[in-house]
């Protein structure tokens, strides 16, 4: 017998999670670039050092969930 009766909504399901990462990952990564661009506005250098650091910063947390998204797809097939 098989552990999944409907193999068909699994791989549905699995495609929509694959299909919402990008989203996600953009998302993340704009509200801390917007944040940092906030921040230099209200406290100005010549640098601009806050929306770059804070840039990479949602980088760094997107690909974190990324890889902790497709560990969690790969566990469940």
């Amino acid at each position: 017998m098989t552990d999944n009766p409907n193999p068909k909504k699994q791989t549905n399901n699995k495609w929509l999670a694959l299909i919402n990462i990008p989203i996600q990952m953009g998302a993340i990564i704009f509200l801390f670039a917007y944040f940092g661009n906030w921040l230099d506005e209200k406290y100005p250098n010549s640098h601009t050092i806050f929306v770059k650091i804070l840039t990479l910063v949602g980088v760094a947390i997107a690909f974190y969930n990324i890889n902790r998204q497709l560990k969690d797809i790969n566990k469940s097939s």
